[in-house]
């Protein structure tokens, strides 16, 4: 393989990561899909945020991982919580806005799992034993997967 292949080669694969960036990226603006966007953003930090600091809904984070017998739960009750923090900021801002709406459906599909096993109501204090608000997350994400981060988006600023 010659220098100009090698080059020509590298030069495509380039090109292949930067137009996989910008579909990811892509949106329209949307204003409601903006509102939507920033507030389950919003109900992720907050969450995660209650999770770290809020001794009883830690303790009712810890109840729930061990009762639903979730596995790695000494990574799970520190990282989670973390993470529902960053891909809140990152919803907020609208960066990489499908991404971020992957990995909340992804964290939802266990949230529902949790709900739906575990039958204590001391382990839900702030909602309902019935898996909504995991559901509920689900559907907005799976609009942001679909439409990308809409409008007041850093994935708008990106598209343009």
């Amino acid at each position: 393989m010659g220098t100009t292949t090698k080059l020509t080669h590298s030069r495509t694969n380039v090109e292949k990561v930067e137009g996989l960036l910008y579909a990811i990226r892509r949106t329209t603006n949307d204003k409601v899909l903006g509102v939507f966007r920033i507030l389950l953003g919003g109900l992720f930090v907050m969450t995660g945020l209650m999770k770290l600091f809020v001794p009883m809904l830690g303790e009712a984070w810890s109840g729930q991982l061990i009762a639903a017998n979730i596995p790695f739960y000494a990574i799970n009750v520190r990282v989670v919580p973390v993470i529902e923090v960053l891909v809140g900021l990152l919803l907020i801002l609208g960066l990489y806005a499908r991404i971020g709406g992957l990995v909340v459906i992804n964290l939802m599909l266990v949230a529902t799992y949790v709900h739906l096993v575990v039958d204590n109501p001391a382990l839900f204090p702030l909602q309902p034993n019935e898996p909504v608000i995991p559901l509920i997350a689900i559907a907005v994400a799976t609009y942001i997967l679909w439409r990308g981060g809409g409008a007041w988006s850093l994935d708008l600023k990106a598209s343009k």
